[in-house]
């Protein structure tokens, strides 16, 4: 069916759109003179100065100023001691062993008031990393075995420290036979099962439990052992542990310790030898054979200028 013509008027420019719609959003870019900016971003990019890199600007300031002369990060240098103080006496030499009457000089605290133990130097110098892994351990123990147990903890560590050191006393003078002695402890048993293999490498022996100074540098100790450890004699430092150290990093200032009583030692009258390497023997209280490390004269050499640092720091306290 058709309409009848002009009923309806002629409707323009019809959208289906709806006329209630959202208008859209109008963006804050739109109001930016976008003629001004493109002539400027040709402008920049036409230019005759290219765009600056890295490298541009390292070969720009490199004419300008001259090439860049990078440094290396400072390097802590070895410290050197302020009196490098000789470890080797030269009025002594060093004399064949002549079997004899041990040495066993006991220290005589009352005349020596004024100079300090070589533990106590290293004790009251130790570096603070190794502090403070010394006392987190300390707490971790405490907190696992109060501070009671603590105490028992470390006055057994002592004892079995003590009786280690009776037991290889009483092997090399042969006192009582280490296996046939009633009275040592069983828990001491596995400390010389474990340094056994050891023993059998050692002659010679000149001094146990005996004490030495030395009178320049002013600081006194009691040496463990001198004898002759596979051809070299050497002196010798006994310790237990219960966990393994098999390398020389793992016994912190052990050899610090005897650097400074072989130094004592060869300054000391009461010797008329002296002493350029050193020992130190690791025994385990489960009998696991012990670890024996040797310091040769270099090494002691080394450890010496350590020692005598730890000594100006002492004396500087």
């Amino acid at each position: 069916m058709g309409f009848p013509s002009g009923q309806f008027s002629r409707v323009d420019n019809f959208s289906t759109s709806c006329q209630w719609r959202a208008r859209k959003k109008v963006s804050q870019y739109s109001t930016v003179d976008t003629e001004r900016y493109s002539s400027l971003v040709r402008a920049v990019l036409s230019s005759k100065t290219s765009s600056q890199t890295p490298a541009s600007i390292d070969d720009e300031d490199c004419q300008l100023y001259g090439p860049v002369i990078r440094s290396r990060p400072p390097s802590q240098q070895p410290k050197v001691p302020k009196n490098l103080h000789p470890l080797l006496n030269e009025a002594k030499g060093q004399s064949e062993y002549v079997p004899g009457p041990l040495a066993r000089i006991t220290l005589q605290r009352d005349s020596n008031r004024t100079s300090p133990s070589v533990t106590r130097i290293l004790q009251k110098t130790m570096p603070p990393d190794q502090a403070f892994y010394l006392e987190r351990w300390k707490r971790r123990m405490i907190a696992e075995l109060g501070e009671e147990g603590f105490k028992e903890y470390t006055l057994n560590i002592f004892r079995q420290g003590h009786l280690f050191h009776s037991a290889i006393e009483d092997h090399f003078t042969q006192e009582t036979p280490a296996k046939e002695d009633p009275e040592r402890p069983l828990e001491v048993s596995g400390f010389v099962e474990s340094a056994s293999h050891v023993l059998n490498d050692i002659t010679g022996v000149r001094a146990i439990e005996s004490a030495v100074h030395h009178s320049t540098l002013q600081y006194l100790g009691i040496v463990d052992c001198v004898a002759q450890y596979r051809g070299s004699l050497c002196l010798i430092d006994w310790k237990t542990s219960e966990k393994p150290k098999p390398s020389l990093r793992h016994t912190y200032d052990n050899p610090l310790q005897v650097a400074a009583y072989i130094g004592a030692l060869n300054s000391d009258t009461n010797y008329n030898y002296q002493v350029k390497n050193g020992l130190i023997v690791v025994a385990y209280k489960d009998g696991s054979p012990a670890h024996a490390h040797f310091l040769n004269s270099e090494q002691i050499g080394t450890f010496w200028e350590k020692w005598l640092l730890r000594l100006e720091e002492f004396a500087e306290k």
